[in-house]
Formats: C-alpha cells, sequence, structure tokens
C-alpha cells in the first residue's frame, strides 16, 4: 500500500479529525482513509443487513443498581431453609 502525503491541513480540520476518531475509536489516518473512501464511492455495503428478533439485544442492559437488586434477590432465594430439610 502507498503512503500519500496531504498538505495543507489546518489545525481545524486537524481539530475535527482528532474528535471524530476519538467518537469512532479509530485512529487520524483511519478516519482520514475513511473519508477518502467515500467520498471516491468506494465503500462496500454490508451484505449481511439482516436485523434478527431474538433476545441479544437486552444483554448488558442492567444498571448498576438493577444489578445489585437482583443479586440481592436472588441470593435470598438461594439461601437453604434448615427446617424444610430436617
Amino acid at each position: 500500500m502507498k503512503a500519500v502525503t496531504i498538505r495543507g491541513i489546518d489545525k481545524e480540520m486537524t481539530r475535527r479529525l482528532k474528535t471524530l476518531s476519538a467518537k469512532q475509536g479509530k485512529s487520524v489516518n483511519q478516519i482520514t482513509v475513511d473519508i477518502i473512501r467515500e467520498s471516491l464511492g468506494l465503500v462496500k455495503e454490508k451484505k449481511f443487513t439482516r436485523e434478527y428478533d431474538d433476545l441479544d439485544d437486552l444483554f448488558g442492559r442492567w444498571s448498576d443498581a438493577e444489578f445489585t437488586e437482583i443479586s440481592t434477590k436472588m441470593a435470598k432465594e438461594r439461601q437453604i431453609d434448615q427446617e424444610l430439610w430436617q
């Protein structure tokens, strides 16, 4: 892959590239390549766009408070009542 030097990048462009890269969790280089690829019409469309109707979207949705509440209730339910087992 070839390296290309881009001249004329001012402070505002640099700031926006850095902000965008931080938001997307990508490097400034990757953001720049993505922008160029998109502007040239070279973006590949996703082949798999099917949305599933399973329960995956529910995972990881508990807040810390909800997790604590549910864990406490489960711990109480798991306690053995000694009088019932004698």
